[in-house]
Parts: structure tokens; C-alpha cells; sequence
């Protein structure tokens, strides 16, 4: 196989990571295979020739992709007609499922093979979208093994190809080397704050999680905290909320180094997301909390089909970790969960060991299962 031309589409850093890997392995079989689309700066590394900005797609909550929907819509349709003028060998839409799906049907009903990679929460939520996935969608890559049994009872070819975090993300017992990275040696525990990627996490958590830390501060003033933060502009926006409500805790900001700061801590408070995936992965006790706007907290209640929001509590099947979500999510409320945790080492070892064992499911060299999985596809085509 070769000359093999790839369309493929992420919307988030997640996407992109997860786009660099399948692009990475597709070349070690097709060397001159080619790729274009929406990508990252990861996926423009591994050679992907981006046609637009990915951050704009970078958007959540029913209420907030509103306010971008002319703008989603015409880059939907801009990229449909591109591809039907000129037809890829594949197309793959990476997550983003309310932009990927809409493109990955029309392109289906032109003859061509369409691949999602990262299953949409369809078990959890909004499950008339299986539906539109039968539609538009040849093969859909999962990452979780429960998700490969709920499509196969629906109709659709999904095939799990493990989490490519969980093949590139070891955990370990000893926060010592990565406090010593970190500045952060000496006595007393850390806790890491994990307050999202977007802008509008921010808006809603960091001025909660510094008045959670300060109510921690003034009961354990040993507690150091740690705050890693994607880029300039939302370590910024934390350094807002710091400054606006003073108080006995210190907090040391990061640029990246999320693992790192993870890592180095005795807790994680994090937004419910991929965060808690790789806190799981790294062995790391925890606490989920997440706020929306109202009006998306509203609708999304009602159509929520499963207990729990949390990637660790969903994939071990009961609550392990506690879920601290919107009116509840309360400075207060906030520091007595992670405090709860501070002061019961029992507590924190019983989830460890539920993560060491969930971490060994989703090992299986993601990236290369998911290659193969598109590749299988263009031969049955062929």
C-alpha cells in the first residue's frame, strides 16, 4: 500500500496528542502516506498539513458551542466540499464528535471510508447519536474496552485499541524526584490543583480551587500547592484569582508540567477530563470536580445516563474517587474532600491499587492497534 492520502481532523490537545500517535505509526507502514486537515502542533510535527485553526474548535458546553456555530458550520462545509471535489483514500475524525460526525456522514454518503477515533460518551449521554454514528461512520476506535461492547450491541464496528496514554504514563509510589524537579523538596504534603485546559475551566474553577486551598491552608499549614497550567494565558487567568482572594496558602504556578506536578503530589483536585485519566495512571489519589454554565449543567443532568462524570469511577463501575460537581463544588466542600484524603493513607492506597488494575486493561499500544485498525479498513474497501 502507498501514496495512501489521509484527511484527518482534530479539536483539542487531546485530539492532537492522540492524532500525532496514529499518524506517527500510520508512517511506519505507509512511509509515503500523506496527512491534512485540522491538527495541532503535534500533529503538524509528524507532518500534517493543517487547513485551520485547531483551538477554534476547542469548545464545550451546549450553551458555549453556540455562540461558535455559524462559524463551525462553515468550516464544516468548507472541508466537506474539499473532500468530495477531491476524495481522500480515508478520512478520521479525532473526538470532537458535534463537528467530526456531521463531516464523517457526508463523506460516507460520497464513497468515502470514514474512521472516528475516540468514542463520544453516547453510553453516558445523548445516546440518540448512535443513530448518526451508523451513518456516518465505518469504524470507530475505542479506548475504553466496555465502549467496543456497547457498539457491538448497537449495530456498529467498533474495534478497542487500548488508550495510548496508558502505553506512555507509569505510575509510582515516590513523589520524591519530581519534587526535587519541581523545587518542592522538604517537608509537608502537596497538593496539586488541576483546574482545566480552556479558558472557560478557569472562569468557572480557579477562583473556587484557591479558596478550597486557602480553607486547607488555615486547617493544614504544612500544604504546599502546586498548579500546572497549559499556557501563559490561563496561568494568567489562575494568578487573577489568586491575587483576587488572599489567604494563608502558596501556590506555586506552572507552565505544562502537568505530570510532573501530579506526580510530586500526595492529592489531585482536578476537572473532571483527561486529567483524572492520567492521574489514574499515575497512581495518584484524587478528587473530581467540574462547573458549567447552568443552563448546560441543566440539560445535561437530564440526559445523563450513567452515575458517575469521572473516567476512574466510570471505568472501575463503582465510586472510588469523590465527584465534587457544580453548587456543590465549594471551597469548603472542596478542602474537606482532599483533606479527608490527606489524613487516611488507607484511603488513598485502596484507590491505587483500583488504578494499578484498571491501568493494565488499557495498556495495548494504542497508537499501532488504531494504525492497523484504519489500514484493515482501506484493504476491505480496496
Amino acid at each position: 500500500m502507498s501514496g495512501v492520502r489521509i484527511a484527518i481532523f482534530a479539536g483539542e490537545a487531546s485530539g492532537d496528542l492522540l492524532g500525532a500517535g496514529l499518524i506517527a505509526a500510520l508512517r511506519e507502514r505507509v512511509p509515503d502516506a500523506s496527512f491534512e486537515g485540522i491538527a495541532g502542533p503535534l500533529m503538524q510535527a509528524q507532518g500534517c498539513r493543517s487547513l485551520h485553526v485547531m483551538e477554534r474548535l476547542s469548545v464545550m458546553g451546549l450553551v458555549e458551542v453556540a455562540g461558535r456555530y455559524l462559524e463551525i458550520m462553515r468550516l464544516r462545509s468548507r472541508l466537506a466540499h474539499r473532500y468530495i471535489q477531491s476524495p481522500p483514500d480515508v478520512c478520521i475524525g479525532i473526538d470532537a464528535p458535534d463537528f467530526n460526525l456531521h463531516l464523517e456522514r457526508r463523506l460516507r454518503r460520497a464513497g468515502i471510508p470514514t474512521v472516528h477515533y475516540v468514542s463520544p460518551s453516547v453510553w453516558a449521554w445523548r445516546r440518540y447519536r448512535i443513530r448518526k454514528i451508523r451513518a456516518g461512520v465505518d469504524r470507530m476506535l475505542v479506548l475504553f474496552p466496555f465502549e467496543q461492547a456497547f457498539y457491538a450491541a448497537h449495530g456498529v464496528a467498533a474495534r478497542f485499541v487500548g488508550h495510548p496514554l496508558a502505553d506512555t504514563i507509569v505510575g509510582g509510589d515516590d513523589p520524591g524526584p519530581a519534587r526535587r524537579r519541581l523545587g518542592l523538596a522538604g517537608r509537608g504534603p502537596v497538593v496539586a490543583l488541576l483546574p482545566g485546559s480552556r479558558m472557560m475551566e478557569l472562569d468557572a474553577l480557579a477562583d473556587t480551587m484557591v479558596g478550597a486551598a486557602h480553607w486547607l491552608a488555615r486547617r493544614r499549614g504544612e500544604v504546599r500547592f502546586v498548579v500546572p497550567l497549559i499556557d501563559s494565558e490561563t496561568r494568567d487567568r489562575f494568578q487573577q484569582a489568586v491575587n483576587a482572594t488572599p489567604g494563608p496558602a502558596v501556590f506555586r504556578l506552572l507552565e505544562r508540567d502537568a505530570h510532573a506536578a501530579m506526580e510530586a503530589a500526595d492529592v489531585v483536585l482536578l476537572a473532571s477530563g483527561t486529567a483524572s485519566l492520567e492521574a489514574l495512571l499515575l497512581e495518584r489519589p484524587m478528587v473530581i470536580t467540574y462547573r458549567t454554565h447552568p443552563l448546560t449543567w441543566a440539560i445535561g443532568r437530564r440526559l445523563l445516563r450513567v452515575p458517575y462524570v469521572g473516567l476512574p469511577n466510570l471505568l472501575a463501575g463503582r465510586a472510588i474517587v469523590a465527584e465534587v460537581l457544580q453548587d456543590a463544588a465549594t471551597p469548603r466542600r472542596l478542602g474537606a474532600e482532599v483533606l479527608a484524603l490527606l489524613d487516611d493513607p488507607a484511603a488513598r492506597d485502596a484507590q491505587r491499587r483500583v488504578f494499578r488494575e484498571i491501568a493494565r486493561t488499557l495498556r495495548n499500544d494504542a497508537s499501532a492497534r488504531a494504525a492497523e485498525a484504519v489500514l484493515a479498513l482501506l484493504v476491505q474497501r480496496a
